[in-house]
């Protein structure tokens, strides 16, 4: 049970940084779209075959969203969001340091991976460690980056081609995630079940 102190905490910070997680792996999804003609010349590609890189994280995002809730359970939930934005930190970097298509893709299967991940461990943080009273409002922090992120992408990846390069959409990532490890280490508490049953493997597949 949580003292009266730790509430006002878990009812600010801990949705603030589920929330920076939550736009980052929205704003992820869309971000390249107005980037891949940029990206497409620099690799000396048909921007249409780049769309396997749009298409590979979407993907990867969909298909471990399901194991989420387990290796939550299993491994603590504070263990696993940090896992997940550092996976989503690393894949940034490898598609930052790509040059070729095949090296793109799989580092942005990597980031849904992580994806996958955070944003689902997030939401079950803030059911069990926010106060029944406080989760309206809890959630309600999660509502705004989740519209704004896809909505922000295609613009911001346009700028950041414009006026930077393309690649940079993905360093940014990496400041975003290295915060969010740094707050969910200090501000989330590891949640687990003690009693929990293996992965339902037949299920997952």
């Amino acid at each position: 049970m949580q003292d009266a102190a730790a509430q006002p905490r878990s009812t600010l910070l801990v949705p603030l940084v589920v929330a920076s997680a939550l736009f980052m792996e929205n704003m992820d999804g869309t971000v390249i779209a107005t980037s891949l003609p940029a990206m497409a010349a620099d690799l000396r590609l048909d921007p249409v075959v780049l769309k396997l890189a749009f298409t590979s994280y979407l993907l990867t995002l969909a298909v471990f969203i399901p194991v989420s809730g387990w290796c939550a359970d299993r491994f603590g939930a504070r263990t696993v969001f940090r896992w997940a934005i550092a996976v989503f930190v690393l894949g940034s970097i490898g598609c930052g340091f790509a040059h070729t298509l095949g090296w793109l893709v799989c580092a942005r299967a990597f980031q849904g991976l992580g994806g996958a991940m955070m944003v689902p461990v997030g939401r079950l943080v803030l059911v069990r460690l926010v106060p029944k009273s406080d989760l309206v409002n809890a959630m309600a922090y999660l509502t705004v980056p989740a519209l704004i992120g896809p909505i922000i992408g295609p613009p911001l990846g346009g700028f950041i081609t414009t006026y930077l390069h393309g690649r940079w959409i993905f360093w940014i990532d990496v400041a975003i995630g290295v915060l969010g490890i740094v707050l969910s280490t200090l501000y989330i508490p590891n949640i687990r079940e003690r009693d929990v049953g293996p992965l339902d493997v037949k299920g997952f597949l």
